[in-house]
Parts: C-alpha cells; structure tokens; sequence
C-alpha cells in the first residue's frame, strides 16, 4: 500500500511542472480580458475623467504657488 501512495505522489509531482505555466496564462489572460472590459466601457471614461480633473487640480495648485511666490518676491523687493 505505501508503495502505491509513493507511486501516486512521485507521479503527481511529475504533474505540476506545468501547472505552474497553465496558473500564470490563466491569470494573465483574465488580467487582458478585466482590462478589455474597461477600456471598452464607460468605466474608462469614468476613470480617464478623474485623471483629467485630477490633473487640473495639481496644474491649479502649481500656477498658485507660483503666482504666490512671485508676488512674494516683488514685496520683498519694495
């Protein structure tokens, strides 16, 4: 019987050198058709949105800063 139960062990451990390739195809092709599924809805455009108003927002708070600094440096100047 423990030769048997060794038999099936080695033979299984065999098996799974290609497992690992089958594991990483699978979720590199779920990943592709998550990203598909995006691209093609309206999530992207949800997303592409948030990225545009986030960037305003930063593009807002550098030309502030520099306004303020400039107008800093002109009173020290007087």
């Amino acid at each position: 019987m423990m030769q048997y139960i060794n038999k099936l062990v080695a033979k299984l451990k065999k098996q799974e050198k290609g497992q690992g390739m089958v594991e990483y195809a699978l979720i590199i092709a779920f990943v592709a058709a998550i990203a598909i599924f995006v691209l093609n809805g309206k999530l992207g455009t949800v997303i592409g949105g948030a990225f545009d108003k986030a960037s305003s927002a930063v593009e807002e708070a550098a030309n502030a800063a520099t306004d303020t600094s400039a107008k800093g440096t002109t009173q020290n100047a007087t």
